[in-house]
């Protein structure tokens, strides 16, 4: 017998919060984890302060059939969120309010009621998160359009260390992206308009390159004989870095024998003393 298909609509999800959301949008997207292969779309709706935004967001789901969960900490907008809801048919979880009122039974405290007041007391470790969500997606010379908001752009040619320099940088909390330096293909023009300032250039020994390269092509399966390995094209590359440096006023920082940490200190004390 054939299987029926279900056409039933799926409904969205709701997040509603007097902060970021991210509290609640995370359990959505741990209890959604459980259902693999539904598409189930998450709309976070952030910094709401008022019951008209209460109302308008709840008429909102009810026309849709959603469902709408929140992490409401002031009592008022929470206790209207669920009247409104109840009386509109919508199914609406309250994550934050059985919480609060058992942590004031337990303690005799009445909760402060502030929202964001999460985020605001741990704030250099979403500054940090955030810096390195930014990292990752502006590797390798990814959405050069975003050069803008970097904090640290990192240039240079394959394998001299941008990447893990650049994942290091922001674990220190700094935003950073990193373009490479490739023979004859133009870099990206934002380069060109960024702040000199904030660019930084790597070199390296040519030697450390070559060794650098063939354990990547030993990785990759690769040959051991390619131009991309080539000592003499190497040394070319590295030397046309330098020239390409020093036409756009980018200084430079050689890798040559030295740690991570070490070249992230040098970039930090490099990019602090042109920015001020």
């Amino acid at each position: 017998m054939t299987q029926k298909q279900d056409h039933r609509k799926t409904p969205s999800i709701y997040v509603v919060s007097g902060g970021a959301g991210a509290s609640g949008t995370q359990v959505a997207r741990t209890a959604l984890a459980q259902f693999p292969g539904l598409s189930i779309p998450i709309f976070v709706v952030p910094h709401v302060q008022t019951p008209e935004q209460v109302t308008e967001m709840v008429e909102r789901a009810a026309a849709e059939e959603s469902t709408i969960v929140h992490t409401l900490v002031d009592a008022g907008l929470r206790h209207h969120l669920t009247r409104e809801a109840r009386s509109r048919n919508v199914a609406a979880i309250d994550l934050m309010g059985p919480l609060l009122s058992r942590m004031t039974h337990v303690t005799g405290q009445e909760p402060l009621g502030q929202p964001g007041l999460y985020r605001e007391i741990h704030q250099e470790y979403f500054d940090r998160i955030e810096a390195i969500e930014f990292t990752v997606a502006h590797d390798d010379g990814q959405k050069p359009e975003d050069l803008g908001q970097a904090e640290i752009i990192v240039v240079g040619p394959s394998r001299v260390g941008k990447t893990p320099l650049s994942i290091y940088l922001s674990v220190q909390g700094w935003r950073v992206a990193n373009i490479p330096l490739i023979k004859e293909v133009a870099p990206p023009p934002e380069l060109a308009e960024a702040p000199r300032e904030k660019i930084v250039g790597l070199v390296v020994d040519p030697s450390q390159l070559v060794a650098h390269r063939l354990l990547r092509q030993q990785r990759l399966g690769m040959g051991r004989e390619s131009s991309y390995t080539n000592r003499l094209q190497l040394h070319e590359e590295i030397e046309a870095a330098r020239a390409f440096y020093k036409r756009n006023a980018i200084r430079v920082i050689d890798m040559t024998d030295k740690s991570i940490e070490e070249s992230a200190e040098e970039v930090i004390a490099l990019v602090r003393r042109r920015t001020r």
